[in-house]
C-alpha cells in the first residue's frame, strides 16, 4: 500500500430559504453533520482527513512511500522468511529493503511489517517487486512474488533563456509551469552557478530596507500556471581578467526547485546543467567599462573603453575615431596603441560629446591591426541619454 498524505474531506452542501417547503430541514442536517466546521456549515471543506481511496499520482522529484506486510494466513508456523522490495525503472533496479536479513519464524496470524522510500528520479514506468522466501514446517523451501505497476509524472514544465550582456554578465530567465492539477507552493526556486560564475537573484523588490518577493508574501502557482525567474551571473575575478577563458564557458549552472502539494508533500527538481551558446567576440573586442548614464547637451563627457584581444595571435593597433551625425569626439584619431598580445587587455580612456537630444548610440570607432591590414568597426557599443541643461528655445 502507497503511503501518502491524506486529504480534506469535502462535503457538498444543500441549502435553501427558509420560506421553501423544507425550512430548516437541510441547515439542522449540516449542523448535526459531523464533518462540517461549526459555524460555517456552508463551507464545503471540513475539519475531517480523509485517507487515500487509491494510488494517485506520482511525480518526478516526490519520495514514493509504502507500507509493505507479509501476513502469515495459514495454521502453520514458517521459518527464515526473508522479504525483499526491488523497483524496476527503465534504466534500474534499486533494491529498497531496510534489511536484508531474515526472519527466523511468523506464527499464525502474525505479520511482519516494512516501509520503504524512494526519492523518485526517473519518469515513466516502475514497476515495486515485493519477493518473499520462506521455509514450510516441513522443510519446504517456498517462494513468490508480487509486482505493482505505477507511471511517473512529470510535474513542471521548466523553459531556459539566456542573454549575453555587452560586459561579461549573462542574465538568465527560467519560466517554470504547473503541469499537474493541483496548486503548488514553490518554496525554493535557486541557482546554483557554475565554479566561475557568481549569481545574483533578481526576484525581490526593496522596500523599506527589506527584500520581498515580486510574487507576493504566498507563493502558490496554479495548474497550468508559469512563473518566470531572473538571475544574473557575473564571472569571479580571477576568471573576469582571462578572456579567453570567459569566452568559451558554455556551463552556466543548474536549477534547484523544491515545491510542496497536499498537506506539505515536497518534491524537490534538479535540472541537468544548463549550457548557453558560446558569444562569438571575434578576434578583437571592445566594450565601455565607464560610461555616465546621462549627459549635458553639446557638453564633452569621458567614458573608458576596454579592448581585448581574443585571437591567439599578437595584434599592432591603431585607433580611429570616426564622428556621426550626432556623435563627435575628441582627441587624436589614428593613433598608436602598441602591441596587443593574446588574451591581454588595455583600458582606453575617450572624450566624446552629443549635438542632439534623446537616446544617444556610441559610435564610429575603428581598430585596425597592422599586421594584417585589417579594419574592425564598433558602432552602437552603449548608448547615453543626451539632455538640455536649460529650459530654453535654443534647446
Amino acid at each position: 500500500m502507497r503511503l501518502t498524505k491524506p486529504t480534506l474531506f469535502t462535503n457538498l452542501p444543500v441549502t435553501c430559504e427558509g420560506r421553501d417547503l423544507p425550512g430548516d430541514l437541510f441547515a439542522q442536517l449540516m449542523r448535526e453533520d459531523p464533518s462540517t466546521i461549526k459555524g460555517a456549515e456552508t463551507l464545503m471543506l471540513g475539519e475531517m482527513l480523509t485517507l487515500p481511496q487509491n494510488f494517485g499520482n506520482i511525480f518526478l522529484g516526490e519520495t514514493f512511500s509504502s507500507y509493505i506486510s507479509v501476513h502469515n494466513d495459514s495454521n502453520q508456523v514458517v521459518k527464515d522468511i526473508l522479504v525483499k522490495a526491488d523497483l524496476q525503472t527503465s534504466s534500474q533496479r534499486l533494491n529498497l529493503s531496510a534489511s536484508n536479513t531474515a526472519v527466523a519464524e511468523l506464527k499464525p496470524e502474525c505479520c511482519i511489517d516494512d516501509v520503504i522510500h524512494h526519492e523518485v528520479k526517473e519518469i515513466g514506468t516502475h514497476i515495486l517487486v515485493c519477493a518473499v522466501s520462506y521455509t514450510s514446517q516441513f522443510g519446504e523451501k517456498l517462494y513468490f512474488r508480487k509486482f505493482f505497476k505505477f507511471q511517473v509524472l512529470k510535474p513542471l514544465d521548466v523553459k531556459t533563456k539566456f542573454y549575453n550582456a555587452e560586459t561579461d554578465e549573462v542574465f538568465l530567465e527560467a519560466q517554470i509551469q504547473n503541469i499537474t492539477t493541483s496548486p503548488m507552493f514553490m518554496e525554493k526556486v535557486s541557482l546554483e552557478p557554475s565554479m566561475m560564475y557568481n549569481v545574483t537573484e533578481l526576484n525581490s523588490v526593496t522596500s523599506r530596507d527589506q527584500g520581498e518577493s515580486t510574487f507576493g508574501k504566498m507563493s502558490y502557482l496554479q495548474p497550468m500556471d508559469t512563473r518566470q525567474y531572473l538571475y544574473c551571473l557575473k564571472p569571479k575575478m580571477e576568471y573576469a581578467e582571462k578572456a579567453g577563458v570567459i569566452k568559451g564557458v558554455t556551463v552556466i549552472g543548474k536549477l534547484d526547485i523544491v515545491w510542496k502539494t497536499n498537506l506539505g508533500e515536497r518534491g524537490r527538481l534538479q535540472t541537468s546543467q544548463l549550457q548557453r551558446m558560446a558569444p562569438g567576440y571575434g578576434d578583437i573586442r571592445l566594450s565601455l567599462e565607464v560610461i555616465p548614464d546621462t549627459v549635458n547637451l553639446e557638453e564633452p563627457f569621458d567614458i573608458v573603453c576596454k579592448i581585448t584581444n581574443c585571437s591567439e595571435r599578437t595584434m599592432d593597433l591603431v585607433m580611429e575615431m570616426c564622428n556621426m551625425r550626432s556623435i563627435h569626439w575628441c582627441g587624436i584619431s589614428g593613433r598608436q596603441l602598441g602591441k596587443l598580445t593574446p588574451g591581454a587587455s588595455l583600458l582606453l580612456p575617450l572624450t566624446v560629446f552629443s549635438s542632439e537630444q534623446g537616446l544617444q548610440s556610441i559610435s564610429g570607432l575603428r581598430l585596425t591591426d597592422t599586421f594584417l591590414k585589417r579594419t574592425y568597426e564598433y558602432d552602437d557599443v552603449a548608448q547615453v541619454c543626451v539632455v538640455c541643461p536649460f529650459m530654453s528655445n535654443e534647446c
